[in-house]
């Protein structure tokens, strides 16, 4: 188990000049493709580092939660795949805005978790998708997650806030290689009050207290995603994990 983590930032970090790139480019983009609402800034932290975990419902979705937290609550540090940072000119922005790389499946793979500990020790935000891609559920709904955001939160003792969102799954639908730029889409981002964590501190089974953390997120999740679609999801998220175990 790592050890717990001394949140010392006391004040928004400032802002990476590859961020200001970047948003320089991409966000009069975005002004001009999406219709945006977003809630919930109210549930963000003053002070202090902490963690926001996303649904996951297409590749531009991306921009659109970072658009969210950087206007709302700070530049986020999210937890991407080793392979974005292996491309030329992705990589070299990935690592100018301070994302961490993810080793997954590999020796490695507990740097990435290090890595967001001490940014979040720093007063930084960590933006991580639970479940880990692209949702595979066919309509669209969260999928059951992984359990990196929760032990983040469990081992560091920040919080965790859960951001749905909803309308970037039409800019540009999963197989599809550039966005619908007309007509402009609404896109809903939200943010909720942090995940309830304090009865699973205490358990000696970090990993059990991990699993139960994560199975409460993704519920919170799916019931903010219900609400943004003015539907009722499914009685049972799609697992991602039992269709690879029976390829």
């Amino acid at each position: 188990m790592a050890s717990a983590v001394t949140l010392v930032g006391m004040s928004k970090p400032p802002v990476p000049l590859g961020y200001k790139i970047v948003i320089a480019i991409l966000a009069p983009l975005s002004f001009l493709m999406t219709r945006r609402t977003w809630r919930g800034s109210e549930n963000f932290p003053a002070e202090g580092g902490f963690i926001a975990a996303a649904n996951h419902i297409s590749s531009f979705d991306f921009l659109a939660v970072v658009h969210f937290l950087v206007w709302l609550a700070r530049p986020p540090q999210a937890l991407a795949k080793q392979s974005l940072f292996d491309a030329p000119v992705v990589g070299a922005a990935m690592r100018s805005m301070k994302m961490i790389p993810v080793h997954r499946g590999t020796a490695s793979a507990g740097r990435s978790l290090a890595g967001a500990e001490a940014a979040i020790a720093e007063g930084g935000l960590v933006l991580v998708y639970p479940e880990g891609t692209v949702t595979r559920d066919p309509a669209g709904w969260p999928m059951r997650g992984r359990p990196g955001a929760v032990r983040l939160a469990l081992d560091t003792g920040a919080p965790l806030i859960p951001v749905a969102q909803w309308g970037a799954q039409r800019l540009l639908p999963r197989g599809r290689k550039f966005p619908r730029v007309f007509p402009r889409t609404r896109v809903e981002v939200q943010a909720g009050p942090a995940i309830d964590l304090s009865d699973l501190a205490a358990w000696p089974d970090r990993g059990a207290a991990a699993r139960v953390g994560t199975e409460r997120l993704m519920r919170v999740l799916t019931e903010m995603v219900a609400q943004l679609r003015g539907q009722t999801p499914p009685a049972e998220p799609h697992n991602q994990f039992a269709s690879k175990a029976g390829s």
